[in-house]
């Protein structure tokens, strides 16, 4: 595989890994696994929905690098992401006797990786990871990192350790077996990544939406690589959150999350509940006066073309605000807010009043 897929190299204490994003690069991904080093045997877990043509491919792949294979397939879902199905995995590797110099993959959506992402980190107390992640939400978000996590019925992804991986390989060929709601939950990210970081990319995602959409011609590579590259960046300079620059990811994650947990998993998409958490950040930025109502407009604009929702229904304004405050990303009960200070420039507040943020709650459930 040639250096031109390559997105971004990923610097971390765990080591550096490479973020490959290209069309077909799925076939190489045992040449590229043997380019790491890595010599055990290699335990594939992926979402069902993958199965049989992808998972084969994939595993054919890894065969071809030299590496024994073996293949777990399992229904995977926000509803079923906690301890009863890593339990499962575990299960499955210890009948398989699995060793702390065996690899695990995973294949699947953003779920599949923090799941698998976390047996890793835990099994034999952290055997090496590769994601190959199917969904767009996956690729420019959460398969760069090295969170993981799985969910308690108290909250989501309140079990979790940091776990980087050994590589990342995006094959963009398959998001075209996506339904057209996962993918439109996936841009919520990458557009997320041109609101806070970038403004040029925020111009792209407005100005090639029908090629983005359709994932034709080089732009949907290119916008993808240069989110990825965003994510990678930011990464490596906070790779466990603690300073300035890693939270900036978690714009409209706040009310999103609280979306997830009031809602039930299950009735948005996490893609979807941040589109609506990112409407209501804005609404709090332009009641500080930190924004003004045109790239409010602009952002509102842009989360539509992608068919993606601003607004929720059937919640209450009080429970949204008090699950954002059991949020992990709360100190002291005190929310740290992901604000934008203009187009492709964000930042982080403390000192925003309950009332504003009630107020701009509201507005997202009318």
């Amino acid at each position: 595989m040639q250096d031109t897929n390559l997105a971004a190299v990923v610097n971390t204490s765990q080591g550096s890994y490479r973020v490959l994003v290209g069309r077909d690069i799925v076939d190489d991904l045992g040449f590229e696994l043997r380019s790491t080093g890595l010599r055990g045997r290699v335990f594939l877990v992926a979402d069902e929905v993958m199965f049989p043509n992808p998972i084969r491919r994939a595993q054919e792949a890894l065969e071809r690098g030299g590496y024994e294979t073996h293949v777990l397939a399992l229904e995977i879902g926000e509803s079923n992401k906690n301890l009863q199905t890593v339990e499962i995995v575990y299960s499955w590797l210890a009948d398989q006797r699995a060793e702390r110099g065996d690899i695990l993959v995973a294949m699947g959506g953003g779920v599949t990786g923090d799941l698998v992402g976390f047996a890793a980190a835990t099994w034999l107390r952290g055997v090496p990871v590769v994601h190959v992640p199917t969904s767009l939400a996956a690729m420019v978000d959460s398969s760069i990192g090295g969170k993981t996590g799985v969910n308690i019925p108290k909250g989501k992804n309140l079990l979790g350790a940091f776990h980087q991986p050994k590589l990342v390989v995006q094959d963009i060929g398959h998001l075209s077996t996506l339904p057209p709601r996962e993918m439109a939950a996936g841009w919520a990210e990458a557009v997320k990544h041109g609101l806070i970081l970038d403004a040029d990319l925020l111009d792209k995602f407005e100005r090639f939406t029908p090629q983005l959409i359709k994932l034709e011609g080089d732009a949907p590579v290119e916008a993808i690589r240069r989110s990825v590259a965003i994510k990678a960046e930011i990464v490596s300079e906070d790779e466990y959150e603690t300073g300035d620059r890693r939270v900036l990811l978690n714009y409209g994650h706040t009310v999103g999350h609280a979306i997830e947990t009031v809602s039930g998993y299950g009735k948005y998409l996490h893609g979807e509940a941040v589109s609506i958490g990112m409407m209501a950040a804005a609404g709090i930025a332009e009641r500080l006066g930190m924004i003004d109502s045109e790239l409010v407009g602009r952002q509102r604009k842009v989360l539509e073309s992608y068919n993606l929702p601003v607004t929720a229904s059937g919640l209450r304004a009080e429970d949204l605000i008090n699950a954002t405050k059991s949020d992990k990303k709360s100190r002291g009960g005190t929310i740290r807010w992901v604000l934008l200070d203009g187009p492709g420039q964000a930042t982080t507040r403390r000192d925003v009043p309950d009332d504003m943020v009630l107020d701009a709650v509201e507005a997202i459930l009318r």
